[in-house]
């Protein structure tokens, strides 16, 4: 039942004189808009047919346009919306997705992101893929069936670091041996341990590829002694090869964490450094406390980098900066209830308290990007031990149980095998406007390392004549060793080329690896090439 009060009646009550006013201004607006053609339609559908976009005409009633019954227009709907969709089309961003800052840019070897040099080339990516699809409307049969001569070649090649320079453009790919060789050096990495029957990379979360699997050390404690034995020495021999610079990098790949450890010159640092993430407190605890003499100084460069941005811009004390409180603090804090006299009356938090909200911050960054750890220097050397003397490093339950890390590098070293990329291509029929056109797709897994990647790259730009296009798989946990380290001022580029050049690695691909990380906690996920020209997606 509704109540009248006099002298009060809102225009929602009276719903008459709003359909007469509503019917004034359409008669209004149409008188308007028949003495100018100009205003029949709304604003941005005049501004969009002054750009020149295409438009699609209101649907009318009975799925005809234009006719007679005319369907009225949805007045929630945003017309400016097609803009927007338009100008993304563009500018070649998928519908939906705003464009971060360095998510979408274009790179060469100059400084500046000109497309116009014709020496393009991709931001460095230290993180490690697992799949690679390349596709091209040139095909890819130069990558098959390898004649046993090429094979051979292309892994004499591999071993003894031959530098292989292809021209610009290869006429016909299929009959180049010297690409094929060079195709077959691309797709060669060295491994420890080797068990062919188990997949061992990635290891984090792959505890149900590996169940079912057969793993007789499990139960067997000399098997298992013999196995960390073997592959400590490999390790140990890996990390002298970094050190002498004949190895420029190695991962080190637990079912909990990633290691990868540079050699000097790398990532603008003038001393070998090694990232490790994700991490937990319980690790980095045992990093600081195992063994008095084993005490390992490391940073956390990502939460060191957010804590400087709070300085900067001048944070107030928040939720976040109380929990980091130390024990003094929180001490001095009671301390003017002392002066008052009324320290008896208060509640105060005891030191396990206090303890625990300390502790609760370090925890909540536990098995993220921003937990990664960095060490530089001779800290590396104690990490080195400290890895190899680490009960935790090995699971002691589950599929996992009893198995060495596993070792990943670009050039042998003791008790490695060499093992090989999976390559295949393959060849579709995609509908396109004119009927159906040839696509052609190289697909390409397994532990796909940062020099492989651009080698691959060198590869296709010859073969393919400069266009192709690449999606990108990478092992997610790794993907923050893409972040920009302090850097040292002392380095000097020309004076770490000549000390890396026998590290195994082709003279461009050295010098890409050289560049200054800019992917952060991003990696490559879509590369395109036109014409030599370079585009990235992270």
């Amino acid at each position: 039942m509704a109540f009248s009060v006099p002298g009060y009646s809102p225009s929602f009550k009276r719903p008459p004189e709003v359909v007469r006013l509503r019917r004034k201004r359409s008669r209004s607006h149409g008188a308007a808009a028949s003495r100018s053609p100009e205003l029949r339609e709304p604003t941005p559908r005049r501004a969009a047919l002054a750009a020149g976009l295409p438009l699609r005409p209101f649907p009318a009633a009975g799925g005809r346009v234009g006719g007679p019954t005319a369907a009225r227009r949805n007045p929630f709907a945003r017309l400016d919306n097609r803009l927007r969709v338009a100008a993304e089309a563009r500018d070649g961003l998928p519908r939906g997705q705003q464009e971060a800052p360095g998510s979408a840019l274009r790179l060469s070897f100059s400084e500046s992101d000109s497309l116009s040099s014709e020496n393009t080339e991709l931001p460095v990516d230290w993180s490690i893929k697992t799949r690679l699809l390349v596709t091209s409307s040139q095909p890819f049969t130069w990558a098959d069936h390898l004649k046993a001569q090429e094979e051979a070649q292309g892994l004499v090649q591999h071993c003894r670091a031959t530098e292989v320079t292809l021209p610009q453009s290869i006429k016909d790919p299929k009959l180049s041996t010297e690409l094929r060789c060079a195709f077959q050096q691309s797709l060669i990495y060295w491994l420890h341990p080797t068990l062919s029957w188990l997949p061992l990379f990635p290891r984090i979360g792959a505890d149900r590829k590996m169940t079912g699997k057969t793993s007789p050390w499990s139960s067997d404690e000399t098997v298992q002694h013999i196995l960390m034995s073997d592959w400590s020495v490999s390790f140990t021999s890996l990390y002298n090869l970094l050190k002498t610079k004949l190895c420029p990098y190695f991962y080190v790949c637990t079912y909990q964490f990633t290691v990868l450890f540079r050699a000097a010159g790398f990532a603008g640092s003038s001393v070998i450094t090694a990232l490790i993430s994700p991490t937990t407190r319980g690790l980095r605890e045992a990093m600081k406390n195992e063994g008095k003499s084993l005490g390992i100084e490391f940073s956390l460069p990502l939460i060191e980098e957010s804590d400087q941005k709070k300085k900067a811009h001048g944070t107030s004390v928040g939720l976040g900066e109380e929990q980091t409180l130390s024990d003094e603090d929180e001490e001095e804090s009671f301390s003017w209830l002392e002066e008052m006299g009324v320290q008896d009356k208060i509640k105060k938090p005891d030191i396990l308290s206090i303890k625990l909200r300390k502790e609760k911050h370090e925890v909540q960054m536990d098995h993220r990007p921003e937990s990664v750890v960095l060490v530089k220097g001779v800290n590396t050397l104690t990490l080195l031990n400290f890895l190899i003397n680490c009960k935790s490093l090995v699971a002691t339950s589950g599929a996992q149980a009893g198995l060495p890390p596993t070792l990943l590098s670009p050039v042998a070293f003791r008790g490695a095998t060499m093992q090989m990329l999976k390559a295949r291509s393959v060849n579709v029929k995609t509908q396109a406007l004119s009927g159906y056109r040839d696509q052609f797709s190289l697909e390409i897994t397994g532990p796909i390392m940062p020099h492989a990647l651009h080698s691959m790259t060198m590869l296709l730009k010859s073969s393919q004549s400069g266009s192709f296009s690449a999606v990108l798989y990478p092992h997610e946990p790794t993907a923050v060793f893409n972040i920009c380290l302090p850097l040292d001022k002392t380095l000097e580029k020309e004076a770490v080329h000549k000390e890396l050049t026998n590290c195994g690695l082709h003279p461009k691909t050295l010098e890409q690896l050289s560049q200054i990380p800019l992917l952060g906690k991003s990696s490559l996920r879509k590369v395109e090439m036109s014409d030599y020209m370079c585009n990235w997606r992270s």
